[in-house]
């Protein structure tokens, strides 16, 4: 062998020498990284790598009344002990918190359904530890029982859920918080509220979803708090109401207020679920009432979503159980 063939044999395997101590390093750094760290997510997401995620929409939740009763009693897991492992099995769950959270007492605890303090709700401050341990950690807040006990209920509504790290979107009065962005394991949502029961809903609604698609995320989701009570399928308004959110730039529309199921379509090749009914209620009086849906959806590293209908049973012992 020649010189000048040792020197380019002994050249390509030194070349190969450093090539493997170098990926060794490199892995083991990473592995080092991953070791020390334990929000592998965050880092996913700090990197700009996407990962696939679960989200878990839910319908409404009233947390007064006899529901209150029932926590008083027996507390809050005895509520959620029947959909723990659905409300767990997500990244995030994202449900309709039907009134607001103040250390006031309860008007409507013990009342007629006729009377007027029936439908005046407000929700013990221990409901928040309750919601965030069973993975319930957004909630849209826009709806017709936020007012309950007027901007004061509202206020301590936000510190509360603040307090106990739950996000929300929707608020009647701050337009920082009418909606909110969210990066989960690197993928950006916006995550909107369409409201029927402020003024100008509509306006503020395609204003968010503007803001969102200029600030370039990934999925638009709207929560819309809608329709007609107990109406087992959407009206034409709520119908042209969605698909002028879809045309908008909306990828996804999700439900709630009629407290029954209702109808999905496909529309533009975008899903928009008109009401998921009720999660946790005491509406006993009726079996559509007493039924509710779960959509896990799917999405993947590319932004598709998959759809997975869970349906749930409002018992009358206060519990929510997967059906």
């Amino acid at each position: 062998m020649n010189n000048k063939i040792k020197k380019n044999v002994t050249s390509f395997l030194l070349l190969v020498a450093f090539t493997a101590a170098g990926l060794f390093f490199a892995e083991n750094t990473i592995k080092r990284i991953m070791a020390n760290n334990s929000n592998h997510s965050e880092i996913m997401a700090k990197s700009g790598l996407k990962q696939s995620i679960k989200l878990l929409f839910i319908g409404d939740m009233m947390f007064d009344r006899y529901i209150r009763q029932v926590q008083e009693k027996k507390g809050g897991d005895f509520i959620f002990i029947g959909v723990k492992k659905l409300l767990s099995d997500s990244d995030l769950t994202i449900g309709n918190l039907e009134g607001p959270i103040t250390n006031n007492p309860s008007r409507s605890v013990d009342t007629e359904l006729s009377s007027k303090d029936n439908l005046v709700f407000t929700f013990d401050p221990k409901f928040t530890q309750i919601l965030a341990g069973e993975n319930i950690k957004l909630v849209n807040i826009g709806n017709n029982h936020i007012y309950n006990f007027g901007e004061s209920g509202l206020e301590k509504t936000r510190k509360y859920l603040d307090d106990s790290g739950i996000k929300f979107f929707g608020d009647p009065e701050d337009e920082s918080t009418r909606m909110i962005l969210d990066n989960i394991k690197g993928t950006n949502i916006a995550f909107i509220n369409f409201n029927q029961f402020v003024s100008s809903g509509e306006q503020k609604t395609l204003a968010d979803i503007k803001k969102a698609k200029n600030a370039k995320v990934d999925l638009i989701i709207v929560y819309a708090h809608w329709g007609t009570e107990f109406a087992a399928e959407p009206s034409d308004k709520m119908k042209n109401l969605a698909h002028e959110f879809v045309d908008s730039g909306a990828d996804l529309i999700i439900g709630s207020h009629p407290h029954v199921v209702q109808s999905k379509e496909e529309y533009k090749d975008k899903t928009i679920y008109y009401s998921l009914g009720n999660f946790v209620f005491d509406q006993y009086f009726d079996p559509d009432t007493q039924k509710g849906l779960a959509v896990l959806v799917k999405i993947d590293s590319e932004s598709r979503m998959q759809f997975e209908e869970v349906y749930v049973k409002m018992k009358n012992n206060g519990q929510t159980i997967q059906e």
